[in-house]
């Protein structure tokens, strides 16, 4: 049976399911910020459990193709040697679901925050949608937000 599992996890089919599972937990934050079904599964550990057991697989399925993770080290030296590891399917993935789970993290956080300031969530909800496309620009445009609701800047908050 854990045969078949292995042999029905491919990457191609493990890029959909991590792509699928994640909008349930964004549906969430956007639309439910403040229910108790986003501060039980969307803003715990859940996700970023679930997220990092796809991840420790995909790690797996590298370590068994003997994958050559010295080599990931390379990508600091040169924008080249990052496009040759982009290259690798099994990286690509590493690298996705690395980038997913972030920005659901910080999806949660928004929330979080955005409760303590009382700030509209339908004025939340743009900047979760940046975030969940574009990681940074969506926290940046948090941030701004925040600012005024806040009426103040603290830089080491």
């Amino acid at each position: 049976m854990i045969e078949q599992i292995y042999a029905y996890f491919t990457i191609e089919i493990l890029y959909f399911w991590v792509n699928l599972g994640v909008l349930p937990f964004w549906l969430i934050l956007i639309f439910f910020p403040s229910s108790n079904l986003s501060r039980f599964f969307v803003t715990s550990i859940l996700p970023i459990f679930l997220l990092s057991g796809a991840y420790i697989f995909v790690l797996y399925k590298s370590f068994i193709g003997s994958y050559d993770f010295l080599s990931n080290f390379e990508l600091y030296l040169s924008i080249s040697n990052l496009s040759n590891l982009f290259s690798n399917n099994l990286f690509l993935m590493l690298f996705w679901i690395h980038f997913i789970s972030i920005n659901l993290f910080v999806g949660g956080w928004i929330v979080k925050d955005s409760q303590k300031f009382y700030i509209n969530k339908i004025l939340v909800s743009f900047p979760l949608i940046i975030t969940y496309l574009i990681g940074p620009l969506g926290l940046f445009i948090y941030w701004v937000i925040r600012i005024f609701y806040a009426k103040s800047i603290n830089l080491y908050e």
